[in-house]
């Protein structure tokens, strides 16, 4: 799996012009799935994203998570991130889940992050979905399961 999450000060995910996912500070992860990736895979990778650090303290070091500013957590499916860009003009997305499986691990991730104690506002798999969001810092953080 991999995930670019980003430091919000807000965001929200739009359909056809309706707001169907929103938050106040926060996180807003954009979540791409491999045809490798588990159930297994999903937990760890909510552990390590709602457990970073990376909201400053009264000194201005990143030493406070999103427990410790009632942060809130927005999910958006996004199987760009594995895109493919070495050959060609057009990115192919051979190494991104398939449908089934990633439909699946998307729901599981957004459940893990529920159990975990963050219930996320999310996007809806598969649609055109438009993305805003005020980053804070700014900070974004690339993370890959591969890399864990």
């Amino acid at each position: 799996m991999r995930a670019v999450l980003t430091r919000v000060s807000s965001a929200k995910v739009t359909i056809g012009g309706q707001v169907c996912g929103q938050i106040g500070k926060g996180f807003l992860i954009l979540l791409g799935i491999a045809p490798t990736d588990t159930p297994a895979i999903c937990k760890k990778l909510a552990e390590k994203l709602l457990s970073l650090r990376i909201f400053s303290d009264e000194q201005g070091k990143m030493n406070l998570g999103l427990q410790d500013v009632d942060g809130q957590v927005l999910v958006v499916s996004q199987f760009t991130l594995y895109g493919d860009c070495r050959k060609g003009r057009r990115p192919n997305f051979i190494n991104a889940a398939g449908p089934d499986l990633a439909t699946e691990l998307y729901q599981q991730f957004l459940s893990d992050c529920q159990e975990l104690g963050f219930p996320p506002e999310h996007g809806e798999f598969g649609a055109d979905m438009e993305v805003s969001s005020v980053n804070d810092g700014p900070v974004t953080l690339i993370v890959d399961t591969d890399n864990l």
